[in-house]
């Protein structure tokens, strides 16, 4: 807890991607058990890479038994603003957490989680993380620490994903 206390809570004004089925309002967190959230708090999962969204959602997607090939996808830009966000920006940085980041793209989120729910009740707002699926960071926001102004939906209209076609473009 006095390492996150130490860091410092720093401003992230600019755009992040997030894909959310049609239908689903985009800016909506969610309490799931992830990689940053133990399932206690919401959560609103972005990339600051367009890639990094599609990567992120493409490797939920793959655990189902059958890629679901009749849900639409769409991939939002979002305008966002934050105050006091915690920058954990490199794989060195969550090691010295106590994060096993040998195993970091695995799917064992106790530690992960756990620094989360730290930063949340030390009053951080989100985390700008190593992505686990591509080579950039994520925004993660705590929804309950940022007022609807500080995220909206960016002029542009969402992009329908091709899963499909990005799967291939990234081989």
């Amino acid at each position: 807890m006095d390492a996150l206390d130490a860091c410092a809570r720093e401003q992230y004004v600019g755009e992040a991607w997030r894909v959310a089925r049609k239908g689903r309002d985009p800016l909506l967190g969610s309490a799931s058990f992830s990689r940053w959230c133990d399932g206690t708090f919401d959560v609103l999962y972005t990339s600051l890479a367009r890639d990094g969204a599609m990567a992120e959602v493409d490797a939920l997607l793959k655990l189902q038994p059958v890629f679901p090939s009749k849900i639409v996808s769409l991939l939002y830009r979002l305008d966002v603003r934050t105050s006091q966000t915690l920058r954990l920006a490199d794989l060195d940085m969550l090691a010295r957490l106590g994060v096993d980041t040998a195993h970091y793209r695995e799917r064992d989120y106790a530690k992960t989680s756990a620094v989360a729910e730290t930063a949340l009740f030390l009053g951080f707002d989100g985390l700008i993380v190593p992505s686990a699926r591509h080579d950039c960071a994520n925004l993660v926001l705590f929804t309950e620490r940022f007022a609807p102004d500080d995220i909206t939906l960016s002029a542009q209209e969402p992009e329908i994903v091709d899963w499909t076609n990005w799967r291939k473009s990234r081989r």
